[in-house]
């Protein structure tokens, strides 16, 4: 059981912290809620789950955890310009002058 708890923990403490790294205009572009709002959140739920063992407090805050990384996290990214693997858009045969077609 402490291993789950661990990873709740871990998992709360990295979306802290990669939100606390994105931009705050982000947020507003992304048509999220406010920076604070999700700071306060994440870092309430890092103290719940250090603090107060009681497990209804830190469901409820994984499951903040878990909005944030598959939906505010991705919508912060698509605004920033901060694709997969440093690219921003383009499909895996774009070549530096645009799109590679084989010589055709």
């Amino acid at each position: 059981m402490w291993l789950l708890f661990t990873a709740m923990l871990l998992l709360a403490v990295a979306a802290l912290v990669m939100a606390g790294l994105a931009r705050d205009d982000a947020y507003r572009a992304a048509n999220k809620q406010s920076k604070m709002f999700w700071l306060i959140i994440l870092g309430v739920t890092v103290a719940v789950n250090l603090l107060v063992p009681m497990l209804f407090l830190q469901i409820a805050g994984l499951i903040a955890t878990i909005v944030f990384f598959v939906d505010v996290r991705p919508a912060l990214q698509q605004v920033s310009g901060g694709g997969r693997g440093g690219r921003r858009g383009g499909s895996s045969s774009d070549g530096p002058y645009g799109p590679y077609n084989g010589g055709r």
